[in-house]
Protein backbone atom coordinates (compact mmCIF):
# COMPACT_ATOMS: atom_id res chain seq x y z
CA UNK A 1 0.00 0.00 0.00
CA UNK A 2 1.21 3.71 -0.63
CA UNK A 3 0.16 6.54 1.24
CA UNK A 4 0.91 10.47 0.32
CA UNK A 5 0.58 13.25 2.67
CA UNK A 6 0.80 17.12 3.19
CA UNK A 7 4.57 16.96 4.16
CA UNK A 8 5.91 16.20 0.82
CA UNK A 9 6.74 12.41 1.26
CA UNK A 10 5.31 8.82 0.45
CA UNK A 11 5.47 5.69 1.98
CA UNK A 12 5.08 2.15 0.64
CA UNK A 13 3.77 -0.46 3.58
CA UNK A 14 3.91 -4.37 3.04
CA UNK A 15 1.36 -6.67 4.54
CA UNK A 16 3.26 -8.95 6.85
CA UNK A 17 2.62 -13.03 7.47
CA UNK A 18 0.98 -11.72 10.75
CA UNK A 19 -1.33 -9.71 9.47
CA UNK A 20 0.38 -6.13 10.13
CA UNK A 21 1.59 -3.43 7.34
CA UNK A 22 5.25 -2.83 7.99
CA UNK A 23 6.89 0.49 6.22
CA UNK A 24 9.09 -0.61 3.90
CA UNK A 25 10.08 3.13 2.33
CA UNK A 26 9.54 6.50 2.70
CA UNK A 27 11.41 9.64 0.94
CA UNK A 28 10.33 13.19 -0.19
CA UNK A 29 8.82 13.22 -3.79
CA UNK A 30 8.08 16.80 -4.32
CA UNK A 31 8.37 20.23 -3.56
CA UNK A 32 4.81 20.95 -2.21
CA UNK A 33 1.64 18.77 -0.54
CA UNK A 34 1.52 15.61 -2.28
CA UNK A 35 -2.22 15.32 -3.62
CA UNK A 36 -2.50 11.68 -4.90
CA UNK A 37 -0.82 8.37 -5.36
CA UNK A 38 -1.62 5.42 -7.24
CA UNK A 39 0.18 2.17 -8.78
CA UNK A 40 0.60 1.43 -12.43
CA UNK A 41 -0.53 -2.25 -13.54
CA UNK A 42 1.79 -4.90 -12.76
CA UNK A 43 2.57 -5.37 -15.91
CA UNK A 44 4.90 -2.78 -16.48
CA UNK A 45 6.46 -2.99 -12.93
CA UNK A 46 6.37 -1.45 -9.77
CA UNK A 47 5.31 1.52 -10.49
CA UNK A 48 3.74 4.44 -8.94
CA UNK A 49 2.83 7.58 -9.60
CA UNK A 50 2.62 11.12 -7.62
CA UNK A 51 1.25 14.79 -8.17
CA UNK A 52 1.67 17.84 -6.01
CA UNK A 53 1.06 21.34 -5.46
CA UNK A 54 4.41 22.21 -6.91
CA UNK A 55 2.59 21.43 -10.40
CA UNK A 56 4.39 18.51 -11.42
CA UNK A 57 3.44 14.72 -11.59
CA UNK A 58 6.37 12.24 -10.97
CA UNK A 59 6.60 8.70 -12.04
CA UNK A 60 8.93 6.49 -9.43
CA UNK A 61 9.76 2.74 -9.87
CA UNK A 62 11.62 -0.11 -7.35
CA UNK A 63 14.96 -0.65 -8.15
CA UNK A 64 16.28 -3.80 -6.84
CA UNK A 65 18.50 -3.72 -3.76
CA UNK A 66 21.84 -5.16 -3.24
CA UNK A 67 20.55 -7.95 -0.85
CA UNK A 68 22.06 -5.77 2.02
CA UNK A 69 18.52 -4.76 3.54
CA UNK A 70 15.39 -6.76 3.34
CA UNK A 71 13.69 -4.52 5.33
CA UNK A 72 13.52 -1.29 3.23
CA UNK A 73 12.80 -1.15 -0.65
CA UNK A 74 13.98 1.94 -2.58
CA UNK A 75 12.41 3.81 -5.52
CA UNK A 76 13.90 6.00 -8.03
CA UNK A 77 12.40 8.96 -9.95
CA UNK A 78 12.29 7.75 -13.66
CA UNK A 79 10.69 11.13 -15.03
CA UNK A 80 8.53 14.30 -14.09
CA UNK A 81 5.97 15.83 -16.07
CA UNK A 82 6.26 19.86 -16.10
CA UNK A 83 4.16 20.86 -18.17
CA UNK A 84 0.77 22.11 -15.43
CA UNK A 85 0.70 25.65 -14.86
CA UNK A 86 -1.45 25.09 -12.13
CA UNK A 87 -1.73 22.11 -9.17
CA UNK A 88 -1.50 18.66 -10.40
CA UNK A 89 -5.07 17.66 -8.69
CA UNK A 90 -4.93 13.99 -10.11
CA UNK A 91 -2.79 11.26 -11.92
CA UNK A 92 -3.97 8.40 -13.33
CA UNK A 93 -2.28 5.34 -15.29
CA UNK A 94 -5.04 4.31 -18.46
CA UNK A 95 -5.73 0.49 -18.29
CA UNK A 96 -3.66 -1.72 -19.43
CA UNK A 97 -4.90 -2.30 -23.12
CA UNK A 98 -4.20 0.68 -24.04
CA UNK A 99 -0.21 0.97 -23.08
CA UNK A 100 1.66 2.77 -20.45
CA UNK A 101 -0.04 6.02 -20.20
CA UNK A 102 -0.91 8.79 -17.36
CA UNK A 103 -3.44 11.54 -17.28
CA UNK A 104 -3.36 14.60 -15.22
CA UNK A 105 -5.65 17.04 -14.64
CA UNK A 106 -4.68 20.27 -12.68
CA UNK A 107 -6.12 23.79 -11.70
CA UNK A 108 -5.59 25.24 -14.99
CA UNK A 109 -8.29 23.60 -16.20
CA UNK A 110 -6.34 21.62 -18.79
CA UNK A 111 -6.37 17.77 -18.48
CA UNK A 112 -3.09 16.26 -20.02
CA UNK A 113 -2.35 12.73 -21.19
CA UNK A 114 1.33 11.64 -21.19
CA UNK A 115 2.36 8.20 -23.20
CA UNK A 116 5.55 5.92 -22.50
CA UNK A 117 7.28 6.23 -25.89
CA UNK A 118 9.76 3.49 -25.08
CA UNK A 119 8.47 0.84 -22.50
CA UNK A 120 12.29 -0.07 -21.50
CA UNK A 121 13.29 3.09 -20.72
CA UNK A 122 11.08 5.03 -18.76
CA UNK A 123 12.35 8.05 -18.74
CA UNK A 124 11.05 8.65 -22.15
CA UNK A 125 7.39 10.44 -21.99
CA UNK A 126 5.66 12.77 -24.44
CA UNK A 127 2.82 14.72 -23.94
CA UNK A 128 0.18 13.32 -26.61
CA UNK A 129 -3.26 15.50 -25.79
CA UNK A 130 -3.62 18.50 -24.23
CA UNK A 131 -7.60 18.95 -23.57
CA UNK A 132 -9.38 21.61 -21.87
CA UNK A 133 -11.80 21.49 -19.92
CA UNK A 134 -13.81 25.01 -19.76
CA UNK A 135 -13.56 24.10 -15.72
CA UNK A 136 -11.86 26.67 -13.51
CA UNK A 137 -10.07 23.82 -12.14
CA UNK A 138 -10.08 19.92 -12.33
CA UNK A 139 -9.99 17.88 -9.30
CA UNK A 140 -9.90 14.30 -10.69
CA UNK A 141 -10.27 12.45 -13.55
CA UNK A 142 -11.34 8.21 -14.85
CA UNK A 143 -10.43 6.03 -17.50
CA UNK A 144 -12.91 3.60 -18.72
CA UNK A 145 -12.31 0.34 -18.40
CA UNK A 146 -13.91 -1.90 -21.37
CA UNK A 147 -11.75 -3.54 -24.29
CA UNK A 148 -15.01 -3.19 -26.79
CA UNK A 149 -17.07 -0.07 -25.39
CA UNK A 150 -15.84 3.14 -26.92
CA UNK A 151 -13.05 4.89 -24.32
CA UNK A 152 -14.42 7.51 -22.35
CA UNK A 153 -12.42 9.79 -19.86
CA UNK A 154 -14.52 11.58 -17.27
CA UNK A 155 -12.87 14.82 -15.51
CA UNK A 156 -14.30 15.91 -12.71
CA UNK A 157 -14.27 20.03 -10.88
CA UNK A 158 -14.14 21.66 -7.75
CA UNK A 159 -15.05 25.03 -9.54
CA UNK A 160 -17.67 26.28 -7.11
CA UNK A 161 -19.91 28.14 -9.98
CA UNK A 162 -23.21 27.40 -9.71
CA UNK A 163 -26.05 25.66 -11.64
CA UNK A 164 -22.95 24.47 -13.79
CA UNK A 165 -22.70 20.91 -14.64
CA UNK A 166 -18.98 19.74 -12.36
CA UNK A 167 -18.73 16.76 -14.61
CA UNK A 168 -17.83 15.99 -18.35
CA UNK A 169 -17.35 12.90 -20.82
CA UNK A 170 -14.63 12.66 -22.99
CA UNK A 171 -14.16 9.97 -25.77
CA UNK A 172 -11.18 8.76 -27.99
CA UNK A 173 -12.01 8.91 -31.78
CA UNK A 174 -10.70 8.90 -35.27
CA UNK A 175 -8.51 5.98 -34.54
CA UNK A 176 -7.40 7.43 -31.07
CA UNK A 177 -5.57 10.75 -32.52
CA UNK A 178 -8.09 12.86 -30.72
CA UNK A 179 -10.77 13.47 -27.66
CA UNK A 180 -13.91 14.84 -28.47
CA UNK A 181 -16.37 16.29 -25.75
CA UNK A 182 -19.36 14.14 -25.32
CA UNK A 183 -21.40 15.46 -22.97
CA UNK A 184 -21.49 17.72 -19.38
CA UNK A 185 -23.27 15.82 -16.34
CA UNK A 186 -25.20 18.83 -15.34
CA UNK A 187 -27.24 17.20 -13.18
CA UNK A 188 -23.96 17.18 -10.50
CA UNK A 189 -23.66 20.97 -9.65
CA UNK A 190 -21.76 20.50 -6.47
CA UNK A 191 -17.80 20.38 -6.44
CA UNK A 192 -16.73 16.38 -7.51
CA UNK A 193 -13.94 15.02 -4.98
CA UNK A 194 -13.77 11.46 -7.03
CA UNK A 195 -14.98 9.81 -9.76
CA UNK A 196 -14.14 6.22 -11.33
CA UNK A 197 -15.47 3.80 -13.99
CA UNK A 198 -16.17 0.38 -12.65
CA UNK A 199 -15.14 -2.86 -14.64
CA UNK A 200 -17.97 -3.62 -17.21
CA UNK A 201 -17.02 -7.60 -17.41
CA UNK A 202 -19.53 -8.27 -20.36
CA UNK A 203 -22.24 -4.96 -19.58
CA UNK A 204 -23.04 -3.00 -22.84
CA UNK A 205 -22.76 0.41 -20.71
CA UNK A 206 -20.20 2.08 -18.73
CA UNK A 207 -20.82 2.57 -14.64
CA UNK A 208 -19.55 5.75 -13.22
CA UNK A 209 -19.91 6.59 -9.64
CA UNK A 210 -19.08 10.13 -8.77
CA UNK A 211 -18.27 11.40 -5.10
CA UNK A 212 -19.40 15.27 -4.58
CA UNK A 213 -21.78 16.46 -1.96
CA UNK A 214 -23.61 13.08 -2.13
CA UNK A 215 -22.67 10.05 -4.13
CA UNK A 216 -24.19 10.04 -7.71
CA UNK A 217 -24.17 6.86 -10.11
CA UNK A 218 -24.27 7.21 -13.11
CA UNK A 219 -25.15 4.53 -16.86
CA UNK A 220 -23.73 5.22 -19.98
CA UNK A 221 -24.90 3.56 -22.88
CA UNK A 222 -23.12 4.02 -26.31
CA UNK A 223 -25.69 4.13 -29.34
CA UNK A 224 -24.61 1.86 -32.50
CA UNK A 225 -24.36 4.46 -35.01
CA UNK A 226 -22.28 7.81 -34.72
CA UNK A 227 -23.40 11.12 -35.04
CA UNK A 228 -23.49 13.11 -38.54
CA UNK A 229 -24.61 16.36 -40.55
CA UNK A 230 -23.09 15.24 -43.49
CA UNK A 231 -25.74 13.17 -44.84
CA UNK A 232 -25.06 13.70 -48.40
CA UNK A 233 -21.85 12.80 -48.35
CA UNK A 234 -20.43 9.51 -50.51
CA UNK A 235 -20.40 6.00 -48.53
CA UNK A 236 -16.36 6.36 -48.37
CA UNK A 237 -16.25 9.69 -47.39
CA UNK A 238 -18.91 9.42 -45.06
CA UNK A 239 -17.27 6.19 -43.40
CA UNK A 240 -14.21 8.30 -43.09
CA UNK A 241 -16.11 11.48 -41.70
CA UNK A 242 -17.76 9.24 -39.23
CA UNK A 243 -14.67 7.92 -37.57
CA UNK A 244 -13.90 11.84 -36.36
CA UNK A 245 -17.44 11.86 -35.19
CA UNK A 246 -18.42 11.08 -31.19
CA UNK A 247 -21.00 8.13 -30.70
CA UNK A 248 -24.79 9.08 -29.79
CA UNK A 249 -24.88 8.12 -25.56
CA UNK A 250 -27.77 7.11 -23.65
CA UNK A 251 -26.86 9.16 -20.14
CA UNK A 252 -29.11 7.73 -16.90
CA UNK A 253 -28.75 8.63 -13.04
CA UNK A 254 -28.98 5.32 -11.94
CA UNK A 255 -29.02 6.52 -7.80
CA UNK A 256 -28.15 9.10 -5.95
CA UNK A 257 -27.31 8.36 -2.72
CA UNK A 258 -27.17 10.88 0.53
CA UNK A 259 -26.42 8.13 3.18
CA UNK A 260 -23.55 9.46 4.36
CA UNK A 261 -25.13 12.93 5.34
CA UNK A 262 -22.09 14.68 4.19
CA UNK A 263 -19.56 15.19 1.54
CA UNK A 264 -18.15 12.43 -0.37
CA UNK A 265 -14.87 12.14 -0.49
CA UNK A 266 -13.64 8.21 -2.02
CA UNK A 267 -15.44 6.11 -4.65
CA UNK A 268 -13.63 2.85 -5.10
CA UNK A 269 -15.29 -0.50 -7.26
CA UNK A 270 -14.62 -3.90 -6.25
CA UNK A 271 -12.79 -6.63 -9.16
CA UNK A 272 -16.18 -7.23 -11.03
CA UNK A 273 -17.13 -3.56 -10.57
CA UNK A 274 -20.80 -4.64 -8.63
CA UNK A 275 -20.06 -3.62 -5.35
CA UNK A 276 -18.72 0.09 -4.34
CA UNK A 277 -17.24 1.83 -1.42
CA UNK A 278 -17.38 5.16 -0.78
CA UNK A 279 -16.01 7.26 2.55
CA UNK A 280 -17.38 10.70 3.79
CA UNK A 281 -17.46 13.44 6.30
CA UNK A 282 -19.24 11.37 8.48
CA UNK A 283 -16.50 9.04 9.04
CA UNK A 284 -17.98 5.97 8.05
CA UNK A 285 -16.93 3.71 5.06
CA UNK A 286 -20.33 2.63 3.29
CA UNK A 287 -20.59 -0.62 0.38
CA UNK A 288 -23.25 -0.46 -1.64
CA UNK A 289 -24.64 -3.19 -4.45
CA UNK A 290 -27.40 -3.01 -6.85
CA UNK A 291 -30.28 -5.63 -6.40
CA UNK A 292 -32.42 -7.69 -8.94
CA UNK A 293 -34.47 -4.58 -9.65
CA UNK A 294 -31.55 -2.31 -10.20
CA UNK A 295 -32.24 -0.41 -7.15
CA UNK A 296 -29.14 0.30 -5.15
CA UNK A 297 -28.44 0.15 -1.01
CA UNK A 298 -26.07 -0.05 1.15
CA UNK A 299 -25.31 -3.46 2.49
CA UNK A 300 -22.64 -2.68 5.05
CA UNK A 301 -21.13 0.40 6.84
CA UNK A 302 -17.82 0.20 8.40
CA UNK A 303 -16.70 2.13 11.18
CA UNK A 304 -13.27 4.69 11.31
CA UNK A 305 -12.59 2.02 14.69
CA UNK A 306 -13.04 -0.82 12.33
CA UNK A 307 -16.23 -2.08 13.83
CA UNK A 308 -18.31 -3.69 11.09
CA UNK A 309 -21.84 -2.69 11.23
CA UNK A 310 -24.68 -4.86 8.82
CA UNK A 311 -28.23 -4.73 9.02
CA UNK A 312 -29.81 -7.96 10.66
CA UNK A 313 -33.63 -9.18 10.12
CA UNK A 314 -36.37 -6.61 11.42
CA UNK A 315 -33.85 -4.06 10.96
CA UNK A 316 -31.99 -4.42 13.46
CA UNK A 317 -28.20 -4.14 13.38
CA UNK A 318 -24.91 -6.30 14.84
CA UNK A 319 -21.66 -4.66 15.38
CA UNK A 320 -18.63 -6.59 15.13
CA UNK A 321 -14.52 -6.18 14.58
CA UNK A 322 -13.37 -7.21 11.69
CA UNK A 323 -10.85 -9.82 12.02
CA UNK A 324 -7.40 -10.17 9.56
CA UNK A 325 -8.33 -13.05 7.95
CA UNK A 326 -11.70 -12.01 7.16
CA UNK A 327 -12.28 -11.00 3.84
CA UNK A 328 -15.06 -8.59 1.58
CA UNK A 329 -15.86 -8.80 -1.77
CA UNK A 330 -13.95 -5.74 -2.99
CA UNK A 331 -11.27 -5.52 -4.93
CA UNK A 332 -8.90 -3.44 -6.52
CA UNK A 333 -10.06 -1.67 -9.68
CA UNK A 334 -8.13 -0.92 -13.20
CA UNK A 335 -6.18 1.91 -11.26
CA UNK A 336 -6.88 0.82 -7.94
CA UNK A 337 -8.16 4.37 -6.37
CA UNK A 338 -8.95 3.36 -2.96
CA UNK A 339 -11.67 5.06 -0.53
CA UNK A 340 -9.22 7.31 1.82
CA UNK A 341 -7.62 9.85 0.74
CA UNK A 342 -3.77 9.16 0.32
CA UNK A 343 -4.01 5.69 -0.12
CA UNK A 344 -3.40 3.35 -3.16
CA UNK A 345 -2.92 0.08 -2.95
CA UNK A 346 -1.39 -1.91 -6.09
CA UNK A 347 -3.37 -4.51 -8.40
CA UNK A 348 -2.70 -8.31 -7.61
CA UNK A 349 -4.57 -11.33 -8.87
CA UNK A 350 -6.12 -11.87 -5.89
CA UNK A 351 -10.10 -11.77 -5.92
CA UNK A 352 -10.78 -10.35 -2.56
CA UNK A 353 -9.01 -7.21 -0.47
CA UNK A 354 -8.47 -7.76 3.24
CA UNK A 355 -9.72 -5.64 5.61
CA UNK A 356 -7.19 -4.30 8.46
CA UNK A 357 -8.23 -2.02 11.60
CA UNK A 358 -7.18 1.13 10.23
CA UNK A 359 -6.90 4.04 12.60
CA UNK A 360 -8.87 7.38 10.79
Amino acid sequence: MATCSSDQSVKIWDLQDDGTWRCTANWKTHAGSVWKVTWAHPLYGQLIATCSFDRTAALWEETVGDGSSVAQSHWVKRTSMVDSRGSVSDVQFAPKHLGLQIVTTAADGVIRIYENIDQSNLSQWQLVHEISSKFAGCSCASWSQSRLLPQILAVGSYDEAPSTGKVVLFELVDQGRKWIKIETLNSITEPVHDLTFANTLGRSFHILAVAAKDLHIVSITPSVKRSSSASNLHSNQQSASLLTQPRAYDIRLLALLKDHQSTVWRVSWNITGTILASSGDDGYIRLWRSNFTSAWRCVAVIRGDGTLQTEGEGGGSSNRKLSNSETLDLSHNAQSQNFLSGFSLPKTASPALTFQKWSS
